[in-house]
């Protein structure tokens, strides 16, 4: 059937995301891990405007690299949107406008970021009123980024890092990301990782991934520097591995006076946590002057939701 139209033109914003803790527990059968993530939110937007249109299309700009993302239905957002189309049964179609600051192929979820933000705006613009609780269950489906995407702020993420528990988080917690021109590719990195725990001298991951409770207490507490002392992400001597320039990064920032550096997710982004607002612009003036893009973020920040006109 054809539902009324909301708006003619809807604006929706998502985050995309740092793993502060990663955990990745055993390969399975399927080829997919168990992990335990502490999600944050932080303020690197991804931009999605929706229109009606008679099909489905999608059109990709940004302040970053978009050579390499899909304008088929490979694009996770435009599944989204057929997705919202199927369940509340709309027979049009939409034209979805992406802007991405997001890495593409970075390990911060800009993808999964646009994908949220097009399930948003198309039950607004179709007026679905699906409600979050819906939502979430269709973002599930689309991978295990999405949900978070929706949801932001800080939270805990187990199962494929899909099935998500709010975390608090007092305050604010000041990053600085190092983007990269090339990007890693998510399955070659767990596919290494794996290869790299089958040799004698990597000790076996946990059976079942947990987060570490100090972990908790940092955010909970909003102490950047118990933080720093915690983070852990088991992807990344993959990805270290697969890209052994990160590490100069990785020593280039912390050096620079960062709390600690890791590797933002599959990589290759780079996080460091600064610990306030001045030390943090202080340490993009160092790296950006050594050549690297770097910019300055906070979190955690609210997940998708649509913007005034």
């Amino acid at each position: 059937m054809t539902l009324p139209v909301a708006s003619e033109r809807v604006h929706v914003r998502a985050p995309g995301k740092l793993n502060v803790f990663f955990e990745v527990g055993d390969v399975h059968e399927d080829g997919y891990h168990d992990v335990a993530s502490a999600y944050q939110a932080v303020s690197l937007y991804e931009d999605v405007w929706a229109e009606p249109s008679d099909d489905f299309t999608l059109s990709v700009s940004g302040s970053v690299d978009v050579s390499g993302v899909p304008a088929d239905d490979r694009n996770l957002a435009l599944r989204a949107a057929r997705m919202v189309a199927q369940r509340i049964g709309y027979d049009g179609g939409v034209h979805l406008d992406i802007v991405k600051n997001v890495p593409v192929a970075g390990g911060m979820g800009g993808g999964s970021a646009d994908a949220a933000a097009a399930l948003v705006a198309c039950d607004a613009l179709w007026g679905g009123q699906l409600g979050s609780a819906e939502l979430q269950r269709l973002a599930a489906r689309l991978g295990a980024d999405v949900p978070f995407a929706l949801m932001g702020g800080t939270a805990i993420g187990t199962g494929r890092g899909d099935q998500l528990s709010p975390a608090l988080a007092q305050g604010r917690f000041e990053w600085v990301m190092v983007t990269s021109d090339t990007g890693l590719s998510t399955p070659e990195v767990y596919g290494h990782l794996d290869a790299m725990r089958a040799q004698p001298d990597i000790a076996p991951p946990r059976a079942v991934p947990g987060v570490d409770p100090e972990v908790l207490q940092a955010l909970r507490a909003g102490n950047a520097a118990a933080l720093a002392a915690r983070t852990r992400n088991d992807l990344q001597p993959a990805a270290l591995s697969l890209r052994p320039d990160l590490g100069d990064v990785l020593e280039a920032g912390e050096r620079a006076g960062a709390l600690v550096g890791f590797v933002s997710g599959s990589g290759p982004t780079i996080a460091f946590l600064a610990s306030d607002p001045a030390a943090a612009l202080d340490l993009q003036v160092t790296l950006s002057a050594a050549g690297h893009v770097a910019l300055h973020v906070h979190g955690p920040v609210a997940g998708a939701r649509v913007l005034a006109r």
